[in-house]
C-alpha cells in the first residue's frame, strides 16, 4: 500500500508536466521529448527516494550495530546482568540504533522476556545481518549456552563482515573509476558524432534525393539526431550509475546517486558543447 501511494504521488507530480507539455510545447520538439522523459521519471521518483532512504538507514543501523554489540558484550563480561548491561549501553550514542536499544532496555524493565525483546528488535530493524546475529543469540539463550561466549564470537564475526565490506569498497573503487571513464568516453564519442558526423549527413540529406525518396531538410535531420544523442546520454548515465552502485556496494539502489550525477553532468556537457 505504501508503494502504491508513493507511485500515486509521483503520478500527481508528473501529471501537470504532461499537461503543460502537450498543451503548450508540442511544437517545440526538443523540449517536448525532454519533458516527457522527465515526467516519466518523476512518476517513480518518490518511490525510488523512499527505497534509497530506507537502504541508507539500514546501512547506518548495521554500522552502529557492530559498536553496540561490542559494548554490550564487554558490559556482560564485566559481570553485569543482561538488563543492567543493556541499560548501561543505552546511554551511549549509536545513531539511528539508539532508539531501538533504549526500547529494548525499557521492555526488559517491564518484565518482557529476553527472547521476545530480541526477536521484536530483529523484526523492527529488517536487517539480514542483525537478524542472523540476534537469531543466534536467541537460540543460544534458549538452549542454555554461554551467552557471553556466543556474543563475543558474534561480535567478532560482525566486525569481520564489516572489515570485508570495507575492503570490498576499497577494491572496487578502481572499477567505479572505470565505470565513470567509460561514461565520459561515451559522452565524448556522442559529442564527436554530433559535431562532425551529423553536419555531413545533413549535407547528404539535403542533396537531390533518389527517385521516390522524399528529401529531408538539414535542420530537421540535425534536430532529430540531437534528440536521439541526448536521450542516449541520459539512458547511459542512468544505467551506468546503477551498475556502479551494484559493483560498489552490492545494491542497485545505491547507484541512484551515481545516476543522478552522471545524467546531470552528461546533459550539461551535451547542452553546452553540443
Amino acid at each position: 500500500m505504501r508503494k502504491i501511494l508513493l507511485l500515486a504521488l509521483g503520478g500527481l507530480i508528473a501529471l501537470p508536466i504532461f499537461l503543460v507539455n502537450f498543451l503548450f510545447l508540442r511544437e517545440v520538439t526538443t523540449t517536448f521529448y525532454l519533458l516527457n522523459f522527465i515526467a516519466a521519471l518523476t512518476i517513480g521518483l518518490p518511490l525510488i527516494i523512499s527505497i534509497y532512504i530506507e537502504h541508507m538507514k539500514l546501512k547506518k543501523l548495521e554500522e552502529n550495530f557492530t559498536t553496540f554489540l561490542r559494548d554490550f558484550t564487554e558490559a556482560v563480561r564485566a559481570g553485569m546482568t543482561i538488563p543492567f548491561a543493556l541499560k548501561h549501553v543505552s546511554r551511549n550514542d549509536y545513531g539511528p540504533l539508539s532508539k531501538y536499544v533504549r526500547k529494548m532496555s525499557a521492555q526488559l524493565d517491564w518484565g518482557i522476556p529476553l527472547h521476545t525483546v530480541l526477536s521484536k528488535f530483529s523484526e523492527e530493524c529488517e536487517s539480514r545481518l542483525i537478524g542472523r546475529t540476534i537469531s543466534s543469540v536467541v537460540e543460544s539463550h534458549a538452549y542454555g549456552g554461554s551467552l557471553t561466549d556466543v556474543m563475543e564470537a558474534l561480535s567478532a564475526t560482525v566486525v569481520e563482515v564489516e572489515k570485508l565490506r570495507a575492503e570490498r569498497r576499497l577494491f572496487i573503487q578502481s572499477q567505479m573509476m572505470t565505470g565513470y571513464i567509460i561514461f565520459f568516453v561515451f559522452l565524448g564519442v556522442i559529442i564527436g558524432l554530433e559535431k562532425f558526423l551529423i553536419p555531413s549527413l545533413a549535407q547528404v540529406g539535403g542533396a537531390a534525393p533518389l527517385p521516390g525518396i522524399e528529401a529531408v531538410s538539414p535542420e530537421i535531420m540535425t534536430t532529430e539526431y540531437k534528440i536521439i544523442f541526448r536521450n542516449l546520454v541520459i539512458l547511459q548515465g542512468i544505467f551506468a550509475g546503477l551498475i556502479i552502485g551494484k559493483m560498489a556496494e552490492g545494491e542497485v539502489i545505491v547507484g541512484i546517486k551515481h545516476s543522478v550525477f552522471l545524467v546531470l553532468i552528461g546533459s550539461l556537457v551535451f547542452l553546452v558543447v553540443g
